[in-house]
């Protein structure tokens, strides 16, 4: 029966070897987990709050046409809507803008931003305001302008 020596040396060897795999994986692990938060978390969250807010500013768009279309030559009309409360767990802001010579609704939360043109009667009439996803929102039209 042979009995082998271990030195000192390879003993430490062999646990710096250990140290040095565990640290390279915990700075892997802590990059890794902040990347996920950015790729998987944020990144798809922003895209879905900017169609979500596209199709909240086509709806808009279209309601705001749908009462010029309706509009009386002499008189009042308004009209009540409602729009999500929040979209992807946010509030937003929603502003319809004719500045620029283009009608505009404007629907954003921080960096994301959508503009939807309001088709058309931007020459003929101003749109302006600005609301919020929460409660009931009116639209109304009054002839004498004011």
């Amino acid at each position: 029966m042979t009995r082998r020596f271990i030195s000192d040396e390879e003993g430490a060897s062999g646990l710096i070897e250990y140290v040095t795999i565990t640290g390279i994986l915990v700075v892997l692990l802590v990059i890794t987990i902040f990347v996920t938060n950015a790729a998987f978390m944020e990144g798809p969250a922003n895209k879905l709050a900017y169609h979500s807010f596209v199709d909240i500013g086509n709806g808009l768009s279209t309601r705001v046409v749908d009462v010029y279309v309706i509009a009386p030559d002499n008189g009042t009309i308004a009209t009540e809507f409602d729009i999500p409360d929040d979209v992807a767990g946010q509030d937003y802001a929603v502003d319809l803008d004719g500045s620029g010579g283009d009608q505009v609704v404007m629907i954003s939360r921080g960096d994301i931003r959508s503009r939807i043109a309001i088709a058309g009667i931007g020459a003929t009439m101003g749109v302006t305001g600005s609301t919020t996803g929460g409660g009931i929102n009116r639209i109304v039209y009054n002839s004498s302008g004011v």
